[in-house]
């Protein structure tokens, strides 16, 4: 493969996962408005185009075209730059991520992963730790958050971005600790090899998955707990507690670099939901159904991938419209005195299990 062609196919690919993610990503906030209206006894967006479809775009629209208002005093480079930061480290981390088992185009054998890395053979390789990739992309969205509190030159934007800064580095250690247990029991840090270690089958029709075979259900439940509050969501939304911290580290920011900031955390949920879903649930993997057409058949991967992330993201709304806030001393003990604790352990005994078996 030429220089030229492989340039044109990155920024073909670039393009089509920046779209796919954005849009999933605007209606995601869309499903979020209607599924917590309908909870809360309120229509949600109606309006805008039938059952309140196009208001994504509305919303779009709308932020690009507000008053972008900078305040004085602000150290301007920085300020531009933390939700820039934010949300290209969001944005970046989702194309580590395959959505598909290897398939056969024209007699090469390709990898369907949302983005790829294509060698001069032109076949696109999985890179074999993909895992550490996206946890090391995500923990820099944190500087995003410092950066903008400290910039804007405001002490209620200061002590958010304080708060928020150490929330999210606190359950990084958790998040991180969660997914050792996955990793001792496929033997690889490859996103790819850990799905092809879950595709068998046992004990009937229980899937050959991580949280079911390996009785990884504990590190499961550390991993979503510990999610929840890297993403700043209900019950630890504390960044974006209002009536404490008058919004937070993003109180200075306005128009399209304050929607910025919430594309960045709704990325962050989708790359979420596909990393739980490859480490946990198997993956693109499910049932066959056999008698339906081969062109059909080549699509149900993708399509049991798909309903595995929508199915986070749902549990994701439906926390949010259920449970209340922690306060910032319940959520830091709960992070340091209760999931760190467990996590190690659930290290620990697998890795023991594991050296067994070995």
């Amino acid at each position: 493969m030429s220089a030229l062609t492989f340039l044109i196919v990155a920024v073909i690919k670039i393009a089509i996962t920046i779209g796919v993610l954005l849009t999933v990503v605007a209606y995601t906030v869309w499903l979020e408005r209607k599924a917590v209206g309908r909870m809360q006894n309120r229509w949600g967006p109606s309006r805008v185009g039938p059952f309140g479809l196009l208001q994504p775009l509305a919303d779009g629209a709308k932020f690009l075209f507000k008053e972008d208002v900078t305040p004085p005093f602000v150290d301007k480079p920085l300020y531009l730059l933390a939700p820039v930061l934010a949300l290209v480290t969001a944005l970046t981390s989702i194309a580590m991520v395959p959505i598909g088992p290897i398939v056969h185009l024209f007699g090469i054998s390709t990898p369907v992963q949302i983005t790829g890395v294509v060698d001069g053979a032109g076949h696109a390789s999985d890179i074999n730790v993909g895992i550490l990739v996206i946890l090391g992309l995500t923990s820099l969205g944190v500087y995003g958050i410092a950066l903008a509190g400290w910039s804007s030159n405001s002490k209620y934007s200061l002590l958010g971005s304080l708060r928020a800064a150490a929330q999210m580095v606190s359950y990084e250690v958790s998040l991180g600790l969660s997914l050792i247990g996955v990793l001792l029991v496929s033997g690889t840090l490859s996103l790819r090899g850990i799905v092809d270690a879950q595709l068998g089958r046992s004990f009937g029709f229980i899937p050959h998955w991580n949280i079911l075979y390996h009785g990884q259900f504990i590190a499961f439940f550390i991993y979503m707990m510990a999610a929840f509050a890297e993403t700043n969501r209900v019950p630890f939304d504390m960044p974006e507690a209002e009536t404490e911290l008058v919004a937070g580290y993003h109180t200075e920011y306005s128009a399209m670099k304050f929607a910025m900031f919430f594309m960045a955390e709704y990325a962050n949920m989708v790359t979420v939901a596909c990393v739980a879903t490859i480490m946990f649930l198997g993956g693109w993997s499910g049932p066959s159904l056999p008698f339906l057409p081969a062109a059909v058949q080549a699509f149900l991967p993708l399509v049991w991938f798909s309903c595995k992330i929508f199915f986070f993201l749902f549990v994701y709304i439906w926390i949010r419209g259920t449970l209340p806030r922690f306060r910032y001393d319940q959520l830091m003990a709960f992070g340091w005195k209760f999931l760190f604790p467990l996590a190690l352990a659930n290290v620990i005994v697998t890795a023991f299990f594991v050296a067994i078996r070995a």
